[in-house]
């Protein structure tokens, strides 16, 4: 997949399109791109997606304490290059991008630069200046400048929409099982294993702190989790606390994402790490002292080890 972040030497013969924000890359979306590369094999041509970057709630600066995403866009190639799809447009969204109506869009970008043949988007797809254009504008536009467009119907699960909004709830509800169902894979986040307080070490639980980056990443619900953990290329197994430790009683109540991999005893600050949720445990709960804390991390670990034996 070749990505390109302009489109000033973009020149593909027969580019079949689709456009939208991918956001998590789920199962929804990948039936978009299946369909994107039966047409492009039709028209014999080459498959392109175009997204934006940033997320346009952050350049405009709104409601962006409440934005989460499902990927970055790191995450997001990361994801659409396992797809089969030949080009991945990455277009800078700016606050003079955002004043383009939707055909002024469609001019500017699809038709000049992108010369665009066919044009597959999603059920709900909307677009423009405020977002004020639906699938008529685009049909009415696609008329004017001589290309065709289609519009997908949802995919579902168990006639239940797949989306990125429903993905995030479950999510925000700690239901791993149902997000990485519709996702059609494990729910991953990324950063970098900071210094802790060492206290789960002595409990004999040493933990890896890690520090997401971006404040917008989608966070799962606090509570006790089966991970696999990402070191280097390598895939170990473990279990991950969210959640602000209340057993502890520490004086800054902060939210912490700490993992405890099994049967591992190396030093790994500073490095990147990539946790994949596999299922939720049990909640966060406040125990009455830190050997009584001890004696559940036990049997968290046993439960979570006999889970993956199965596996």
């Amino acid at each position: 997949m070749q990505v390109h972040t302009n489109l000033n030497n973009f020149k593909v013969e027969t580019p079949v399109l689709t456009i939208g924000v991918f956001d998590g890359v789920h199962l929804g979306h990948i039936s978009i791109l299946e369909r994107l590369k039966e047409i492009t094999k039709k028209y014999n041509g080459e498959s392109v997606i175009l997204t934006l970057w940033p997320h346009p709630r952050i350049v405009l600066n709104k409601d962006i304490e409440s934005l989460r995403l499902l990927s970055n866009i790191e995450e997001k190639k990361q994801l659409l290059s396992k797809t089969g799809i030949d080009h991945l447009i990455i277009l800078p969204f700016t606050k003079e991008f955002s004043k383009l109506t939707a055909c002024e869009f469609i001019e500017e970008f699809l038709v000049k630069k992108i010369n665009v043949k066919h044009l597959i988007i999603g059920y709900n797809h909307q677009f423009g200046k405020n977002r004020e254009a639906g699938y008529d504008s685009l049909n009415n536009c696609a008329s004017k400048y001589g290309f065709s467009i289609e519009r997908l119907e949802a995919k579902s699960i168990n006639d239940d929409n797949i989306s990125s909004t429903k993905i995030r709830n479950f999510l925000n509800q700690g239901d791993i099982n149902k997000a990485n169902k519709y996702l059609g894979y494990e729910y991953f986040i990324k950063g970098n294993v900071v210094e802790g307080n060492r206290i789960g070490r002595k409990m004999g639980f040493p933990t890896a702190n890690i520090k997401i980056p971006e404040a917008y990443k989608q966070i799962p619900a606090n509570g006790v989790y089966a991970v696999k953990a990402i070191l280097n290329n390598n895939l170990y197994y473990g279990m991950l606390n969210i959640g602000t430790r209340p057993t502890l009683q520490l004086e800054l109540q902060t939210h912490n994402i700490e993992v405890h991999i099994f049967d591992f005893n190396k030093k790994i600050y500073n490095e990147e790490i990539t946790i994949r949720f596999v299922t939720k445990i049990r909640d966060e709960k406040k125990f009455s002292n830190i050997e009584e804390l001890s004696m559940q991390l036990e049997k968290d670990q046993q439960k979570i080890k006999e889970l993956f034996s199965k596996k």
